[in-house]
């Protein structure tokens, strides 16, 4: 049975997203993008866009489930306030199409990808580009979103019985 998962980078500024299939041991890519909301408008507006668009991309693509990294703490908490605002209105876009979400640590998508917790950005994009050979990111936030779908379907394969 082919399952397709949504995997999300969330930000306030760059929202990563990404569309795979997965059945077994096979991925398939889909469709992946950046959501930008304008940088002038209100919080509360750019909020909207992104619920707006991601809303938009499950109604599109159907996904089954939908995978999206924790955020860690920064050094300014600031910045992880804003970050988990922007986070928060993307679980609530899927959330709201009855869509299950799994929340991911960094270096637990890093760890699934490959095989170690603290790989660095090249060695995470040089399995994507193994598992996902059309896939074709144009921004490291497209990019970082391909990673937790794919990580997802090997956490899911593993962790949680899904096939």
């Amino acid at each position: 049975m082919t399952k397709r998962v949504l995997g999300i980078d969330p930000g306030l500024l760059h929202t990563g997203w990404a569309v795979v299939d997965t059945s077994g041991q096979s991925r398939k890519y889909i469709a992946s993008g950046v959501i930008l909301p304008k940088t002038t408008l209100p919080m509360a507006e750019r909020l909207v866009t992104i619920f707006r668009e991601l809303t938009k991309i499950c109604e599109t693509f159907e996904p089954d489930e939908c995978s999206i990294e924790i955020i860690f703490v920064n050094k300014n908490p600031k910045t992880t306030l804003i970050l988990g605002q922007a986070r928060s209105a993307a679980i609530v876009a899927v959330a709201n199409q009855n869509i299950p979400v799994f929340e991911y640590e960094p270096n637990v998508i890093k760890k699934a990808l490959t095989g170690a917790g603290h790989a660095d950005k090249s060695a995470v994009d040089k399995m994507v580009k193994i598992l996902l050979p059309a896939a074709n990111p144009k921004t490291p936030d497209e990019a970082d979103a391909i990673a937790i779908a794919l990580a997802h379907t090997n956490m899911a394969l593993f962790t949680y019985g899904l096939k």
